[in-house]
C-alpha cells in the first residue's frame, strides 16, 4: 500500500481516522477491562494456584449466565446509533430506558440462579481442590450480575452517539478503583480481610457498581435531557421494547452460545488435569491483551455501520468495515509477534509465590505448555480479526439473526462436540482441543465474512421510517 492509498484510506467519513476516533477510546476501555482481569489473575496466581485454576471456569460460567442479558442490553447502542444517524434524537431516550428496564429485570433473575455453581462444577468433574472455589466465585458474580448488564445498557447510549471518550473515562476510573480493591480483598491488605477468590469476585462487582454510578452522573447533564429526554422518557414503551427484543434476543443468544462454547471448552480442559487447565487459563488471560482491544474496534464499527444505516448510506458502512478490519489485522499481527517471540515474561507474571506454591503443580510444566498455547493464540488471532470486525458490522446493521444461527452451528458442531470427543478419547493431548478452538474461529470468520460481502444486511430495517425532528 503506497502513501496515497494510505492517505485515502485514512481520510473522509468512516475512514481509518474516524474509526480510530470512535474506536481508540473503546480500545483503551477494553484494555482497561483486560488489565483488570489480568491483574486479578496475577493476584490469584500469587495467592494460590488453585484459585487461579478456579477463576477462569468459575468466572466464565458466571459470565455465561450474564452473557445472554448483556447481548440484549448491548443492542441499546445499535438503536441509539441508528436513531442518531436518522436524525431522530427524541427516540434516543426511550431506547436507553428500554435497556435500563431490561437490565433491572435481568439482574433479579440472575440473583435467583446464583446457586447453580455447585452442581455445575461437580458435574464437570473438576479436581476437588478447585471445585468449591469455582462455586464460590460463580455465586458472588451471579448475584451482582445485574450491575454488569446495567453498565452495558448505559454505555450503549454514549457509544451509540459516538461519545466513546466518556465510555473510556468511566472504564478507566472503574479499573483504577477495582485494582486496589482486588489486591486488598484477595491478600487482606489495607485493613481488609483476606478473602482470596471470594474477595476477587466482590472487588469485581464493586467495580461494576462504580461504573454504573459514573454513567448515571454523566446522564444527568442538561444536554442529555434537552436533546434526548433521558430523564422524562422513563416510562416503558411497548414499541421500543419490541425493537430491542427483535435485534437483541438473537444477539443475546449469539453471545450466550459463544460464551457457552468457550466455557464448555474450559470445562473439558479441566478434565485433562490441573497443569492443562492452568496453562489454558493463563493463555486465555494473555489472549485478552489481543482480544478485548479488537472488541473495541468491533463496537466502533457497529456504531459507524448503525449510523450509516440510519442515514441510508450502505457505502459508508462498507468503508467503515473495511478500514476497521485493516486496523484489527495490524493490531493482531503486532501482538501475535510478541506472543511468538517473547512469551516467557508474560507467563512468568503468573508464577505462584504464596505459601501454597510448594503444593502446586510444577510451574515449569505449566510454563512449557503455556508457551505452546500462546503460539496457537498468535496464529489464529489474525483470523479472529475477521470474525470480530464482521460480527460488529453485522450487529450494527441489525443482522443478528444470521449471526445467532451461525453461532449455534459453530459452538456445538465445530467446538464443543469435537473437543469433547478428542478429550474423552485422549486424541492429540492438549493439541486436540486447541485445534478444535482454531477451527471454530476459522469457521466463524468465513461465515461472517461471506455474509458481509453478500450485502444482505443492507436490506434490514431496525428503526421506524417516520421522519424525525432533523439534525441540528
Amino acid at each position: 500500500m503506497n502513501a496515497a492509498e494510505l492517505k485515502s484510506r485514512w481520510r473522509g467519513p468512516c475512514g481509518c481516522g474516524e474509526v480510530l476516533r470512535v474506536g481508540a477510546p473503546l480500545m483503551v476501555s477494553m484494555g482497561s477491562n483486560t488489565l483488570m482481569q489480568f491483574t486479578d489473575r496475577i493476584f490469584l496466581g500469587r495467592h494460590d494456584v488453585n484459585e487461579l485454576a478456579a477463576a477462569v471456569p468459575g468466572g466464565m460460567a458466571a459470565f455465561l449466565l450474564v452473557s445472554f442479558f448483556m447481548g440484549v442490553a448491548s443492542c441499546v447502542g445499535v438503536l441509539v446509533a441508528q436513531y442518531h444517524g436518522a436524525c431522530r434524537p427524541e427516540r434516543v431516550g426511550p431506547a436507553l430506558w428500554a435497556g435500563v428496564w431490561f437490565s433491572l429485570a435481568s439482574g433479579a433473575l440472575l440473583a435467583l440462579l446464583a446457586g447453580l455453581g455447585g452442581p455445575l462444577f461437580e458435574l464437570a468433574g473438576h479436581p476437588e481442590a478447585v471445585r468449591g472455589l469455582e462455586a464460590d466465585y460463580f455465586s458472588i458474580l451471579s448475584l451482582g450480575g445485574g450491575w454488569v448488564i446495567l453498565g452495558t445498557a448505559l454505555s450503549g447510549y454514549f457509544s451509540g452517539l459516538g461519545r466513546t471518550v466518556a465510555v473510556m473515562a468511566v472504564n478507566i476510573i472503574g479499573t483504577a478503583a477495582n485494582i486496589p480493591l482486588d489486591y486488598a480483598l484477595i491478600f487482606g491488605a489495607f485493613g481488609a480481610p483476606e478473602m482470596g477468590i471470594r474477595g476477587a469476585a466482590i472487588a469485581t462487582l464493586l467495580g461494576a457498581v462504580i461504573t454504573c454510578l459514573l454513567f448515571v452522573l454523566l446522564l444527568l447533564a442538561p444536554e442529555a435531557q434537552k436533546r434526548h429526554h433521558v430523564r422524562t422518557a422513563w416510562r416503558p414503551e411497548a414499541d421500543m421494547l419490541a425493537r430491542l427484543a427483535k435485534i437483541g434476543l438473537p444477539a443475546g443468544v449469539q453471545f450466550f452460545l459463544d460464551i457457552m462454547a468457550i466455557t464448555g471448552f474450559s470445562l473439558l480442559i479441566g478434565r485433562m488435569g490441573l497443569v492443562e487447565l492452568s496453562a489454558t487459563n493463563i493463555a486465555f488471560s494473555v489472549n485478552g491483551l489481543t482480544y478485548l482491544p479488537a472488541i473495541g474496534l468491533s463496537i466502533a464499527v457497529s456504531v459507524l455501520v448503525g449510523r450509516s444505516q440510519g442515514q441510508g448510506r450502505a457505502d459508508l458502512a462498507r468503508r467503515a468495515t473495511a478500514n476497521a478490519l485493516f486496523l484489527a489485522v495490524c493490531w493482531m499481527a503486532a501482538v501475535g509477534l510478541i506472543f511468538l517471540l517473547v512469551p516467557g515474561p508474560l507467563l512468568e507474571l503468573f508464577r505462584p509465590s504464596g505459601p501454597q506454591a510448594a503444593s502446586a503443580p510444577p510451574f515449569a510444566d505449566i510454563r512449557h505448555m503455556g508457551v505452546l498455547l500462546l503460539r496457537y493464540v498468535a496464529l489464529y488471532g489474525l483470523v479472529d480479526a475477521v470474525t470480530i470486525v464482521c460480527f460488529g458490522a453485522l450487529k450494527g446493521a441489525g443482522d443478528t439473526r444470521f449471526v445467532m444461527l451461525v453461532m449455534l452451528a459453530a459452538s456445538i458442531g465445530v467446538l464443543v462436540l469435537p473437543a469433547w470427543w478428542v478429550v474423552e478419547n485422549a486424541v492429540g493431548g492438549i493439541h486436540g482441543p486447541w485445534l478444535c478452538l482454531a477451527a471454530y474461529v476459522g469457521f466463524l470468520a468465513v461465515c461472517f465474512g461471506l455474509r458481509w460481502r453478500s450485502g444482505a444486511w443492507a436490506r434490514i430495517r431496525v428503526i421506524e421510517s417516520a421522519p424525525g425532528q432533523g439534525c441540528r
